[in-house]
């Protein structure tokens, strides 16, 4: 489950470059708009892959990341249909974000310990 979540938060990692590239170059307030949504996208991919390392041991971060999650499903799965996608559009990103949800629910898909810090030091 691991390695299925890290997937769907790197399809959310990659769609949001994509979108974030894909931003008309003329600095126009509808081109910032579009780039904020590519930001938007990488960041919660960021958020995804931050929970399944941490999140099964920092609640607050898992919370947040499934509040994030949901908001950005129900965000992205509205934007297809006001906008006009196409079938197999909505499919794809609403899947990424719904797939994401979902697994972030699930506490199999997380490290069930966290990794030791940089920062601690042995036999201290």
């Amino acid at each position: 489950m691991q390695r299925v979540y890290a997937s769907f938060a790197s399809g959310v990692l990659l769609l949001g470059l994509v979108h974030t590239l894909s931003t008309p170059r003329a600095l126009t307030p509808q081109a910032l708009w579009f780039a904020s949504g590519g930001l938007t996208m990488l960041l919660t991919g960021a958020l995804n892959l931050l929970n399944r390392a941490y999140g099964a041991a920092a609640p607050g971060l898992r919370r947040t990341c499934i509040g994030t999650n949901v908001v950005m499903t129900a965000f992205a799965a509205l934007s297809g249909v006001v906008g006009g996608a196409t079938a197999p559009q909505l499919v794809v990103v609403v899947g990424l974000f719904a797939g994401t949800t979902a697994l972030g629910l699930t506490r199999h898909a997380l490290h069930p310990t966290v990794p030791p810090s940089v920062f601690e030091r042995k036999g201290a």
